[in-house]
């Protein structure tokens, strides 16, 4: 195995077909294809199915790929910080729920760390495939949360993925809702009070099960709902509709501008926000100072 041929397997993963990867690496095609059969064969496995769609990665290839990336990773470090060069794009990659906190860690990241070239990924996506993107190592880390109604479904999912969890912090109920609705002046809110406005939630796919919802408290009574993909649309709705969202509370004003408050639920539940890492895997430098930056960002006491 040589740092070469990891490159050639990476690039073959990410332009989906040996053609495209062959251009970009500037080789061959038959050379880039003997590349690939030598590196199977030397671990045994069968990295991509080859079919007329071109080259899809196996299961077997996706946890190789996974590895590979993080080589790759340690190697582009090496040789940035010794030679002041870099041998390609520095990468990583983050899946999480709807935490502006993740972001702003992401972005203090990417200020610190970044080389020269650089190609960083920061999913905000549906919990479901947040797990999956962290068991097929398409991410290094994932962010989502456990409280008593999801918590054992979840850690069944992370455990038949061999994947740990480790708490940030924990977050009592909170309800996002624009400055100007008529709620804003109250100290705290309770369910009865945010019976005439409407709920928003974020979409989970085909995994659309209460126990994957990024809102807590998502079975209660709501007579109108919206259903969203993306936090801005969110914001913008909490904004225009009078709508609100139950949540963690934990929100950056520099990101997310001052015309969004939080104001505490009185409900009996809680939110253990935290990460999730492969359980075989050593974390990568990146992977671990974005953990260190993400502690740093952690409410010690929310409220």
């Amino acid at each position: 195995m040589t740092l070469k041929q990891l490159l050639y397997a990476v690039t073959v993963a990410e332009t989906g077909n040996i053609t495209d990867a062959a251009k970009k690496l500037f080789i061959a095609q038959p050379s880039l294809t003997a590349a690939i059969h030598e590196l199977e064969k030397e671990y045994g496995i069968v990295l991509f199915a080859r079919s007329n769609k071109g080259m899809e990665v196996t299961p077997d290839g996706e946890e190789f790929l996974g590895y590979a990336r993080q080589v790759l990773e340690q190697a582009n470090l090496i040789e940035e910080r010794y030679t002041g060069q870099s041998m390609g794009k520095q990468r990583f990659c983050v899946s999480s729920q709807h935490y502006s906190f993740a972001v702003e860690a992401f972005v203090r990241l990417l200020k610190e760390q970044a080389g020269s070239k650089y190609e960083y990924h920061m999913r905000e996506t549906q919990t479901y495939e947040i797990i999956e993107d962290v068991a097929h190592l398409r991410s290094e880390i994932g962010v989502l949360y456990l409280n008593r109604f999801n918590e054992t479904v979840i850690r069944k999912t992370l455990r038949d993925n061999n994947l740990s969890f480790t708490p940030l912090f924990t977050a009592k109920p909170h309800v996002f809702i624009g400055r100007d609705n008529p709620l804003a002046e109250k100290k705290s809110l309770t369910l009865e009070d945010l019976k005439p406005y409407p709920r928003l939630s974020f979409e989970q796919g085909s995994h659309n099960s209460f126990y994957f919802s990024e809102e807590i408290l998502s079975t209660a009574d709501c007579d109108r709902e919206l259903v969203v993909c993306d936090r801005a649309t969110l914001f913008n709705m909490l904004v225009g509709l009078n709508g609100y969202t139950i949540c963690s509370g934990v929100i950056s004003e520099e990101l997310n501008g001052p015309n969004i408050i939080a104001k505490p639920l009185e409900a009996d539940d809680y939110m253990e926000i935290g990460y999730i890492l492969p359980g075989a895997i050593r974390p990568s430098f990146l992977t671990a100072r974005y953990i260190e930056i993400l502690k740093s960002l952690a409410p010690s006491n929310p409220e």
